[in-house]
């Protein structure tokens, strides 16, 4: 891909997501509402390496992540644009002022930032590979950025992910177009590339 044309991608990654994610901007919230709606996210969430099975990947580190993304994903879970799971079940009754403040507080209660428990693939071959992905995908909170923080999480998740926007299971235009055309053994290598770094965490 031209250098041009990456930054195109780039730009119209960044607006879609802009535009997908829901405001965050709420007034009078209660500051607790978050903690206590994120009771029965804990079991997976603030466990270390905590596994899902069938297919076998580790649930998602999310402690730190952008609360805008937060936001838009458990939107997409309860509008069911993202595989039926128990996320689902999890996320189909939240109003949107809870959305917002489970986000908020997912994003400011961070546990010690770690790689990931899961590195396969090949994190040289996968950095440039990664090339593209990471004017959407940077880890500063205060950047303005809306696309999820990948440094730090689990490689098979990351994996799995892009096999799920690769086969419509989640419905993005842009990352089907950035990672359809990747085998798996290169899937593997940029999921190795983003695992290798520190970011992301369990949530405190």
């Amino acid at each position: 891909m031209g250098f041009w044309n990456m930054k195109r991608v780039i730009a119209i990654c960044s607006l879609f997501l802009m535009v997908a994610a829901p405001s965050h901007a709420k007034k009078g919230l209660d500051p607790s509402a978050g903690k206590d709606a994120f009771e029965t996210c804990k079991g997976c969430h603030s466990t270390p390496n905590y596994s899902n099975v069938a297919p076998v990947f580790y649930v998602p580190k999310i402690g730190g992540q952008r609360k805008g993304y937060v936001a838009s994903a458990l939107a997409a879970y309860k509008h069911e644009n993202r595989a039926r799971t128990s996320m689902l079940a999890n996320a189909e009754n939240l109003t949107e002022e809870m959305t917002v403040a489970i986000a908020q507080y997912i994003e400011e209660n961070a546990g010690k930032v770690s790689k990931a428990g899961n590195t396969i693939g090949d994190a040289k071959k996968g950095e440039v590979l990664a090339a593209a992905c990471l004017g959407c995908h940077t880890n500063d909170l205060e950047d303005g950025m809306t696309a999820p923080i990948l440094a730090g999480q689990h490689g098979n998740y990351l994996v799995k992910v892009m096999k799920d926007y690769q086969s419509g299971v989640r419905k993005d235009a842009v990352m089907q177009s950035m990672v359809g055309s990747f085998t798996e053994d290169e899937l593997k290598d940029i999921a190795a590339y983003f695992a290798d770094m520190k970011g992301l965490s369990i949530v405190k």
